[in-house]
């Protein structure tokens, strides 16, 4: 199984010529035999930057209608996506997406052959309080409600603990804490599909993810690849985070 590595930038950065020169620097130097290379640029990029590894962020719950300010499946595969980013937390808690609406942009992105990334992580104040496993359940439980064993094979799971994401404290979760989370994640995938299923889903780790950490989190913790945001903005950093694939 091939790593998948993916850059999420975000809001960033400022101008088209700036994203176009990042993915350029990007484009000519992140390559592995043992990964897939994957780079997620803002809506208002996509379709500007040429590439046949482009993701978005984010998809409407929606195929289309009066729904200012969203994009649909439809489009995105219109412009050559095949990843996108679904239920991060940024968009969990700054515009307020529950499980349910997760659940619909995941169904949108299926029905147009795209692979959604099903991003799942407990808080600051969840990881505390032992409540990690009953929300990365309830994450799961209902993000992939109504997704069948042929539908579910198609789907990344990345796992986020929100506390580790750079933009919050910054700490970083520990290469033990998470190849526990992903093993437990897996025990949900079997009981709600079968353990062939749950062995073969790609489970990537996200959360201050940089160069100097991201072999562990490949080769110690178990994850399938990685879902990178701060790191990716800097071209030879993002790049060396690649090559620790090999």
């Amino acid at each position: 199984m091939k790593y998948l590595i993916v850059g999420n930038w975000k809001c960033n950065p400022n101008t088209l010529k700036e994203a176009k020169k990042l993915y350029s620097d990007i484009n000519k130097k992140a390559k592995s035999k043992f990964a897939e290379v994957v780079v997620c640029p803002a809506f208002v990029h996509l379709g500007l930057i040429k590439g046949d590894n482009i993701g978005a962020q984010n998809v409407c719950f929606q195929e289309s209608g009066a729904f200012t300010g969203e994009a649909s499946a439809v489009m995105l595969k219109d412009l050559g996506v095949n990843y996108v980013i679904v239920g991060h937390s940024e968009r969990r808690k700054y515009f307020n997406e529950n499980n349910i609406d997760i659940n619909k942009k995941i169904q949108q992105l299926l029905a147009q052959s795209l692979k959604p990334i099903l991003c799942i992580g407990e808080t600051k104040e969840e990881f505390d309080s032992h409540l990690k496993p009953e929300v990365l359940e309830t994450q799961l439980t209902e993000g992939l409600k109504d997704i069948n064993k042929d539908q579910i094979k198609n789907i990344v799971i990345a796992y986020e603990p929100v506390w580790a994401i750079s933009s919050n404290a910054g700490e970083n979760c520990s290469i033990d804490e998470t190849m526990t989370s992903i093993v437990f994640i897996r025990k949900i995938i079997t009981e709600l599909y079968n353990r062939e299923i749950a062995d073969n889903i790609k489970i990537l780790y996200g959360g201050n993810v940089k160069s100097f950490n991201s072999e562990d989190y490949l080769k110690n913790a178990g994850a399938n690849g990685l879902l990178v945001g701060g790191a990716s903005l800097d071209a030879e950093e993002f790049i060396e985070i690649v090559e620790s694939a090999n």
